[in-house]
């Protein structure tokens, strides 16, 4: 081991980033039912374990490059949802939030004083029981800036927050996980499941059908050959109302007559020997019984394999603003066109037929090209399909986000500013929102921002594991395990704070409210456990907004909790 430290992680500690890197995915895929470390857990636990091993540092500037690059991701994709919350409708949900978040803050504050705890064992302790990653990072950058320490008390000081953290963030984990997906809805006498069931009908949401919930449903393109009398006679437009009236949606999209594929027009009557395409959902299409109705199916290749299109839209159009889903679908310009998935904020929302559109949401059409397209036009702009990010956009992003951080304020002798992490945090909100707004602009498609923000952040507390391994023993040691507990207490009282503000105060549905109090101390896992338990996605509905202010406030509280303990 001494000879592969000596000749090849010494030299080349890149290296060892990569192979910690790899190890801590490994590690991130241990789970029990809806319950695992997670890639960023498993990283740190095998950053430490290198850093322990061999005894490499690695150079502060690579730690900075992957957290500022995390920080402007993560504000970039939650800036839309944050804002939005702001807003009326939002303000119940980031209300809660706000009082997790400060409640956690002062329990762990207080806990850290009555403990003797520095600034990195209470960062430390923050960023682990209310399972906020991004703490590790500001806090060690707040440490560097206290004044009348040492450079060695530095160091050790920042060395003790991932040692904090990796003790107290598994257990903070799956308390919060087990508390809001089956012992809170217990005590609140609640069947999340069937509760989940009964709000999804009162939303117009029933899962069961396709057309609603999540936006999902199958649309189907079939060919037959009119046998029977039902539509000859009848004009295209007069079938396809008819059968709207019956609660389906099925359109005639093409008509081959004589061996020749008719020009398309709304008017065109159908006669006996037709072969028609129907496009249709497929339940709506099993309902209709399309063999009695029409006459047996025909495998016509030519009649089927016309052009289609799969479009994002932006609706920007006034007259459409505020309209209902089932209010556009049934305008002239939507006969054949369906829509797929519908999403807000930069984020796929669950719609019914009766959420009204805002301006900024994003449609998904789906139907034949020549129907897509004038849709489109009705409706607002077509958002291209691009894998190229727009690194002008990220670039500028975070140089104007690190700017705005370095100017920095002195309270009672400490230096306090956002840091070049914390402004470009800050700048990514601002990006994030603004494109949301106006999604034609600054795209960063989702694997860069996977990149950007789990890579970025699983780089960099891989690193900060490397440099505080040496030191895990006798910070472990300086801390004692009496910090798992009161990590266990720190990761309990918020939730139950949020729990009780939410029922009795903003009267929250409990499905919504495990998802919104999960939000607020961002921690995704219990999500997906709450998720899990109510066999439904509708505890999501209250996810996004809190988890969006959880993830701003929660990171800004590492640069607080050492103000308040340096």
């Amino acid at each position: 081991m001494d000879w592969i430290t000596d000749h090849v992680f010494k030299p080349y500690p890149e290296l060892l980033i990569f192979l910690t890197i790899a190890i801590g995915f490994l590690v991130g895929k241990i789970r029990y039912k809806a319950i695992g470390l997670g890639a960023v857990t498993g990283c740190l636990v095998a950053g430490l374990f290198t850093g322990w091993v061999t005894d490499v540092s690695v150079n502060g500037t690579v730690k900075s490059v992957f957290f500022i690059m995390f920080l402007f991701a993560l504000g970039y994709k939650v800036g839309p949802q944050f804002f939005r919350g702001l807003k009326k409708d939002g303000l119940p949900q980031v209300t809660v939030a706000v009082v997790v978040c400060v409640t956690g803050l002062l329990v762990c504050w207080g806990f850290a004083e009555m403990l003797g705890y520095g600034p990195g064992l209470g960062a430390g302790l923050l960023g682990g029981a209310l399972t906020q990653s991004a703490v590790i990072g500001v806090a060690q950058d707040a440490i560097g800036n206290i004044q009348g320490l040492s450079p060695d008390q530095i160091t050790a000081q920042q060395n003790l927050v991932p040692v904090a953290y990796a003790v107290t963030y598994p257990l903070g984990t799956i308390l919060c996980a087990v508390l809001l997906a089956n012992v809170a809805p217990r005590l609140l006498r609640s069947n999340l499941a069937e509760d989940s069931k009964a709000l999804a009908v009162e939303l117009d949401a029933p899962e069961a059908d396709p057309d609603l919930a999540e936006g999902y449903y199958e649309v189907v393109l079939r060919a037959f050959t009119v046998a029977g009398n039902g539509l000859v006679g009848r004009t295209i437009d007069d079938i396809e109302a008819q059968q709207y009236e019956q609660g389906r949606r099925i359109y005639l999209t093409r008509v081959r007559r004589d061996g020749e594929i008719l020009d398309h027009t709304q008017q065109t009557v159908i006669q006996q020997g037709d072969v028609v395409a129907v496009s249709a959902l497929r339940h709506d299409l099993v309902e209709f019984d399309a063999v009695r109705q029409i006459g047996p199916e025909s495998d016509d290749a030519g009649l089927l394999s016309y052009q289609t299109e799969h479009l994002h839209v932006v609706v920007s159009n006034k007259e459409h603003l505020g309209k209902t889903v089932a209010q556009v679908r049934r305008e002239p310009f939507m006969v054949g066109v369906f829509i797929d998935k519908v999403y807000r904020s930069g984020a796929e929302f669950p719609y019914r037929l009766s959420t009204e559109l805002e301006r900024g949401d994003t449609l998904v059409l789906t139907g034949p090209k020549r129907l897509v397209d004038p849709a489109t036009a009705a409706l607002g702009k077509p958002v291209p399909t691009s894998f190229a990010t727009d690194m002008i956009w990220v670039g500028l992003g975070i140089f104007l986000g690190g700017c705005i951080g370095i100017p920095s304020l002195t309270a009672g002798g400490v230096p306090i500013s956002l840091s070049t992490s914390g402004g470009a945090l800050i700048m990514g909100l601002v990006f994030g929102w603004i494109r949301g707004r106006y999604p034609t602009y600054g795209n960063v498609p989702p694997g860069a921002q996977w990149f950007m923000d789990t890579f970025g952040l699983c780089a960099f507390v891989g690193i900060v594991g490397i440099n505080a391994g040496p030191s895990f023993s006798s910070g472990l040691s300086q801390a004692g395990w009496g910090l798992l507990v009161w990590g266990a207490v720190a990761t309990v009282i918020p939730l139950i704070v949020g729990l009780l503000v939410g029922h009795f105060v903003f009267k929250i549905r409990t499905p919504i409210l495990m998802g919104v109090v999960a939000g607020s101390q961002t921690t995704t896992a219990a999500i997906g456990a709450i998720n899990e338990e109510a066999k439904s996605q509708i505890p999501t509905l209250g996810y996004t907004i809190p988890y969006a202010a959880g993830n701003v406030l929660l990171t800004i509280w590492g640069a607080i909790i050492v103000a308040l303990l340096g």
